[in-house]
């Protein structure tokens, strides 16, 4: 139930001394890690740490790249999807929880961006076409990022997007050439940016 379906108890708690409010409000934001990101960020942080943690997260994605390089085989095969696909949720989240702390557009897509990339490059054998539909999961879900990316780009000026142009048009053009293909045409996702 929220606060304010509770009009007594949000004026309660407003009628409050200010030093007994302020102990509150520290020990509801000490119980919310995301909130408690949200406002270092906010309060304490500047536009280099904002690199800082552009970097940290690019980094972790490589990491996890390299990982899944190690147990998730090149080849398409049962499970080698479904494992890929989970590396790259874990990826996903990660990029998620970025955006929803530093709520940078341009990092967000960049890091978005990266992770199909790199995807692509490093299994694009699990990509192709299978005969059986062993992969159908990861093909749908590799185009929905790509949707989800170009819809993001499309909000960022035209001059942010030159930055990434290049990029997205190689990413387009692997996954209208791979077996993603009939997902790309389904969700009606263009050839080139």
């Amino acid at each position: 139930m929220s606060l304010n379906q509770q009009p007594e108890l949000k004026k309660a708690i407003l009628d409050l001394p200010q030093r007994e409010k302020d102990k509150l409000l520290v020990r509801l934001i000490n119980k919310d890690r995301l909130l408690m990101k949200q406002l270092h960020f906010q309060l304490l942080e500047n536009e280099a740490d904002l690199d800082e943690r552009s970097e940290a997260v690019h980094r972790q994605l490589e990491l996890l790249f390299d990982r899944a390089g190690e147990h998730v085989p090149n080849t398409n095969q049962y499970r080698h999807s479904d494992q890929l696909m989970g590396e790259l949720k874990y990826g996903s989240g990660l990029v998620n929880e970025h955006f929803a702390v530093t709520k940078d557009k341009m990092s967000e897509v960049r890091l978005r961006l990266f992770l199909v990339s790199r995807s692509f490059a490093r299994f694009d054998k699990l990509f192709e076409a299978n005969l059986y539909g062993r992969n159908e999961r990861l093909l749908s879900y590799q185009a929905a990022r790509i949707k989800y990316i170009l819809g993001k780009f499309e909000k960022l000026h035209e001059d942010l997007q030159f930055e990434f142009r290049e990029e997205l048009n190689e990413a387009l053009a692997f996954a209208h050439r791979s077996g993603m293909r009939p997902y790309m045409e389904a969700l009606g996702l263009p050839k080139e940016a």
